[in-house]
């Protein structure tokens, strides 16, 4: 049984080579460090050959925009699905670079180059007027933290969401002060959310006693132990409310 031929960079020339002749250029590999170097008129194309998208393909093509604004990567066309989350977030990388994409699929005895995508500068304002939902997430997300409790770069511990926060809050104030109407907790500066995170009680922290009061359960009382720090800013932040209004 013949064994299969390992691919390697050199098998990605002649298909871009074919693609670009095609097209009307002169293409020549290995000039001056690039590894390819196409030529149409005035136009100078180059493409940078790797057989995965790496930093260090990503490197090398940013190199060669001081030569030209015509530049590519060319990768064999990955095993995985194109319309992933992970090779879509690849991709936002590159146009992010101002960089093209080629890919070259094999097949047998054939291979082909495809362009995904052409180099073209970005439009940041567009792409922030685009995202100005997520931002504003963002934003509220970070305003309704007191503080930072969370370590950055952390993938395998509970993360501290304002959300989570205020759920905190709430059974702080009910453990303290016992069994409380959402308009009470609002009145002490639980926020907006209160009647609706009670009503889910997404954690078990709360029982409803009887129509618009509640109390913090058993569960609650255990696990909201394990955040003495915020127990601490809560109860203090409510006895200056308190004082102030004396």
């Amino acid at each position: 049984m013949t064994e299969k031929k390992k691919l390697q960079e050199v098998d990605l020339y002649k298909p871009i080579q074919k693609y670009f002749v095609r097209e009307g250029f002169k293409v020549y590999g290995e000039v001056k460090d690039c590894d390819i170097a196409a030529v149409k008129d005035d136009d100078l194309v180059i493409i940078e050959l790797k057989l995965t998208l790496s930093v260090d393909l990503l490197i090398q093509a940013a190199k060669r925009q001081k030569l030209s604004d015509q530049v590519y990567i060319a990768i064999p066309r990955p095993k995985g699905r194109l319309n992933s989350r992970q090779w879509a977030d690849k991709c936002h990388l590159v146009k992010r670079l101002e960089l093209g994409l080629i890919v070259v699929s094999f097949s047998g005895n054939t291979a082909r180059a495809e362009i995904l995508f052409h180099p073209t500068a970005m439009n940041r304002r567009q792409i922030k007027a685009q995202n100005k939902r997520k931002r504003i997430t963002l934003m509220k997300e970070i305003e309704g933290r007191s503080s930072d409790f969370n370590v950055g770069g952390s993938s395998r511990t509970k993360i501290m969401t304002a959300y989570k926060e205020n759920c905190i809050q709430i059974a702080c104030y009910l453990e303290q002060f016992g069994s409380l109407s959402p308009k009470s907790l609002v009145e002490m500066g639980t926020g907006k959310k209160t009647s609706s995170i009670l009503t889910k009680n997404y954690y078990g922290w709360f029982e409803r006693i009887k129509r618009g009061t509640y109390i913090i359960s058993d569960k609650g009382k255990a696990e909201v132990k394990e955040y003495p720090n915020l127990i601490d800013y809560y109860v203090k932040q409510l006895n200056e409310k308190v004082e102030n209004n004396d």
